[in-house]
């Protein structure tokens, strides 16, 4: 296996573990309206999150730096085509990482009740837009022979794009679900692992759609058993969250998350960009690459910082392990 063939397995574990991570982010961001029925419910969701959604957002920052250091043009194209919606991504992540610091910051109820709007709207707008993003990477975009897209805004919102956005809204939110009702007590955790079951099968429904067009687009067999993987494993989930199994229906979601990214990099490779207009012209791992002297040292980087980044992030997991509720919640300072 050459370097560049490694850079792109790499650079799909850190998309999957970003996925995986920030997703119950963003669904936890979601139930702040959908779940919350007050505001001291809507503090015990933030707080399950509140000392782990800016070590999530870690994987994004080191899938960018690595999606630009290995495949440069991959990087290029990618970010000029999709400047408008990664954007928004962007942007939404910055108000995001406000708000949960501002929110407390005062007692005035429009205060907390702007932030915490905040909150939800911009976990919503990220977890659809990913779902966008990857969908037209996957299906192609119209790429010229100068290896640059030269479509419009209008040609990424295309029905199976759309389609993914629905499916990651949809699948980060149902992540969410299961993980509140894995960290909280009380009638929040019953409540969420109701929610649960209504969420997992829409989501059961977009994906299984989304999946299967995928596999019939640009699926090969390694990507067939991913597929059959995340489907097993989704159904799986929701059988679990009824057994009141939240540890078990968490993992089991998390797996239909890592399945799902696993298959559109595998129905992907040897492309990162495939181009619409002409086959010859797509971004591939051999033409997208940075040179084999880059890549080595790059390796060599990975080797050393990666165990140091999943122990300590690990770490923090373990410390903050236990449930909590509104019994638990402090009373304001103000």
């Amino acid at each position: 296996m050459e370097l560049h063939d490694v850079w792109f397995v790499l650079i799909a574990v850190l998309w999957t573990g970003y996925f995986f991570l920030e997703g119950f982010d963003f669904g936890v961001g979601v139930l702040t309206k959908l779940l919350a029925r007050n505001r001291p419910e809507k503090r015990v969701l933030i707080n399950t999150i509140g000392p782990v959604w800016d070590g999530n957002e870690v994987w994004l920052l080191t899938a960018g730096g690595a999606t630009f250091a290995a495949f440069p043009e991959w990087y290029a194209t990618l970010f000029s085509g999709f400047y408008l919606p990664l954007l928004v991504i962007l942007v939404c992540l910055i108000v995001r990482g406000v708000a949960f610091e501002y929110r407390a910051k005062r007692p005035e109820e429009n205060w907390q009740r702007n932030w915490e709007n905040a909150i939800f709207w911009c976990s919503l707008i990220p977890a659809f837009l990913w779902g966008v993003a990857f969908g037209n990477i996957v299906h192609g975009v119209k790429i010229d022979r100068n290896l640059e897209y030269v479509g419009g805004v209008g040609d990424l919102l295309n029905p199976y794009a759309l389609l993914g956005g629905l499916v990651t809204l949809t699948l980060f939110t149902f992540h969410g679900t299961v993980f509140t009702a894995l960290k909280t007590v009380g009638d929040i955790r019953e409540r969420a692992r109701k929610l649960a079951l209504r969420v997992g099968l829409l989501t059961a429904v977009a994906a299984l759609a989304f999946l299967l067009w995928t596999q019939a687009h640009t699926g090969n067999g390694r990507s067939l058993v991913a597929l059959v993987v995340a489907v097993v494993t989704l159904v799986s989930a929701l059988v679990a969250n009824q057994a009141r199994r939240e540890g078990w229906a968490f993992a089991l979601s998390g797996v239909t998350i890592v399945a799902a990214v696993a298959m559109l990099f595998l129905s992907l490779f040897p492309n990162v960009m495939p181009s619409t207009l002409n086959a010859d012209w797509s971004l591939t791992v051999t033409n997208a690459s940075s040179s084999p002297y880059t890549l080595k040292i790059m390796t060599w980087c990975a080797g050393i910082a990666t165990p140091i980044v999943l122990l300590y992030q690990g770490w923090t997991y373990w410390v903050f392990r236990k449930r909590i509720g509104t019994q638990h919640l402090a009373e304001p300072a103000h």
